[in-house]
């Protein structure tokens, strides 16, 4: 497996609607594994193909960081069916570095997509994961979490990017 170059807020890719994902094949393994080390040793505990500059739709969940097998999610084509509830916390992005801002989400969503295998999936998620799930399917989108912030707040964090990455 190999570590990926996650990209930040800026690069084009980022902005994108990703494309969705024809055919799981030997390369989309691959790069699924790939992005899971990347997540594992960035340490996060969601990325999205976007994220390393590739525009398809697979996402990667782990919220035990590469502690419990168990714990990790590989979604291809991955969407949200039912969403409700609201719940507000902090988030980050390891493509935004060093900002973190309160986010409103939902606090329990049906998430369907298809594992490594072909197979369809369909996983009911609250709180924390959740979250993860809107934050990285936001990615699928096009969408960084500070996108979802007031004009205000949006306009506070741009200044900063500017000042910390030389980016907006």
């Amino acid at each position: 497996m190999a570590r990926l170059e996650i990209i930040t807020v800026g690069h084009p890719t980022l902005a994108l609607r990703a494309r969705p994902v024809e055919d799981i094949n030997q390369e989309i393994v691959e790069l699924a594994r790939n992005m899971v080390e990347t997540m594992h040793q960035a340490p996060g505990i969601g990325l999205a193909a976007p994220q390393v500059n590739v525009s398809l739709r697979l996402i990667t969940v782990d919220l035990s960081v590469g502690e419990n097998d168990k714990d990790l999610i590989i979604m291809v084509n991955p969407e949200i069916l039912e969403a409700e509830g609201e719940q507000v916390s902090e988030e980050g992005c390891l493509s935004v570095p060093g900002i973190y801002e309160k986010v409103l989400r939902p606090s329990r969503v049906l998430v369907s997509g298809y594992n490594l295998d072909g197979k369809e999936i369909k996983l009911e998620a609250s709180d924390l994961l959740a979250r993860v799930f809107c934050h990285e399917i936001d990615h699928l989108d096009g969408k960084l979490f500070v996108d979802r912030l007031s004009p205000l707040k949006r306009r506070l964090v741009r200044n900063r990017l500017k000042k910390e990455l030389g980016k907006t």
